[in-house]
């Protein structure tokens, strides 16, 4: 009997010319808990791929204020936060939020959906957005659905988003950027744009979902690193990431903050967020004030690896983030060090194009409060033996008991 043909056959050349280029992506699955050894794919591994960059997402105090309000509040938010949606949980979050950054707050369910309603709320056709070019594909996105005329200046390039914005006739100017860039590892200069933005009357929108909770004294991103408070800067915080939770809020000025309540789409047409996250997240914000010592620990992981990277034939870029990219090249060559890592029980991500430029192949290294030395010693093993592979030796490693030494913690 013959098979009716599936109507999306045509994907399937394209899906395989993905697969021959090295670009086609697939899922692990995870059965643990978000931690630094976890089980993945039935495989016990060491993670160096989670943003989790405080160890908070497992952190007994968020699981039980997030237990406690289930019980006060249940599960689903159920309507949006313009109809019945707002819960007192929610109202708490953006309270605390407002104590934290010294700016008030609107809640988001996701950094992805306040980023596509965000921008689009805030410029129209005949406005004019600068971007750069690395910035995360959230913020492009809400540039094109704005429908300003988008232009994109090399990354980090000031003098040429000067040009444009000195040569714009648009009514209203948006510059848009990332706080720390997500594949490079790198800031941007806040200070600098700051400047620009009131020599020609723009906003400054920055994305800081990997500055919270790890840069600043106190873990309040990019604008306490920098030491800004500024009426034009827009921050947009994201808590999937050091928070440990789920979800994002935007802090400015209190006029802002009322017109996107009217007008940020993105948030009045989506159904709230269940308000026991946001009760988590009140007690995240609390444990991120006082992490000092955790952010101690993480620059203290960052500047181990930077040190045992430095004679690998691979380019470590320049970090001093949570975010350490090796930068390989090719995608084949890229994979095969993701793969051979893997193998020794190290999961680190291969990131590859759309998401980094062509042939800018690299290892995202993400690194945690919660790893030990003794962790990133494991990683930088297994890069050094993987470097001598790639010279010509052959693997030096028993596989079997590499996995039981990371199961085990045994040296």
């Amino acid at each position: 009997m013959a098979t009716a043909e599936s109507p999306f056959a045509a994907f399937a050349a394209e899906l395989d010319e993905l697969s021959a280029q090295q670009l086609r992506r697939q899922r692990r699955t995870r059965t643990t808990p978000a931690d630094t050894h976890i089980v993945a794919d039935g495989r016990a591994v060491l993670s160096f791929c989670s943003n989790d960059y405080l160890g908070l997402a497992h952190h007994p105090l968020l699981i039980d204020a997030a237990k406690q309000a289930l019980d006060e509040s249940g599960l689903g938010g159920a309507a949006s936060h313009l109809v019945s949606g707002h819960h007192l949980q929610h109202a708490r979050l953006e309270q605390r939020l407002q104590a934290f950054t010294g700016w008030p707050a609107l809640s988001f369910a996701t950094g992805y959906a306040a980023n596509v309603g965000i921008i689009p709320a805030l410029v129209g056709r005949e406005d004019a957005i600068f971007a750069d070019r690395l910035n995360h594909a959230s913020l492009n996105d809400g540039c094109l659905l704005s429908r300003a005329t988008f232009r994109r200046f090399a990354h980090q390039d000031l003098n040429q988003l000067a040009t444009l914005l000195a040569t714009t006739p648009a009514r209203r100017r948006l510059i848009v950027v990332d706080g720390v860039y997500s594949m490079d590892g790198d800031l941007a200069p806040l200070p600098e744009l700051l400047a620009l933005a009131e020599q020609y009357d723009a906003w400054l929108y920055v994305d800081d979902a990997h500055g919270l909770g790890v840069l600043g004294e106190h873990g309040r991103g990019c604008a306490e690193y920098w030491g800004l408070h500024h009426p034009r800067l827009i921050q947009l915080l994201t808590f999937g990431k050091a928070a440990g939770v789920q979800g994002a809020a935007v802090c400015g000025d209190a006029l802002l903050i009322d017109w996107l309540l009217n007008r940020c789409r993105s948030y009045i047409y989506t159904t709230a967020s269940p308000p026991a996250l946001a009760a988590a997240l009140c007690v995240s914000l609390d444990l991120i004030e006082g992490g000092q010592q955790r952010r101690e620990t993480l620059r203290a992981h960052i500047r181990q690896l930077r040190e045992g990277c430095a004679d690998l034939p691979w380019t470590l870029l320049p970090s001093e983030t949570a975010i350490q990219p090796l930068r390989v090249g090719s995608n084949e060559e890229t994979q095969k060090l993701a793969d051979r890592l893997w193998q020794r029980g190290l999961w680190v991500p291969g990131i590859r194009p759309p998401t980094v430029p062509v042939g800018q192949g690299r290892l995202r290294i993400s690194l945690s409060a919660a790893h030990t030395e003794d962790d990133i010693r494991l990683l930088l093993e297994g890069l050094h033996a993987c470097a001598r592979e790639w010279q010509g030796g052959t693997p030096d490693y028993d596989s079997a008991a590499h996995s039981s030494r990371l199961t085990t913690g045994a040296d």
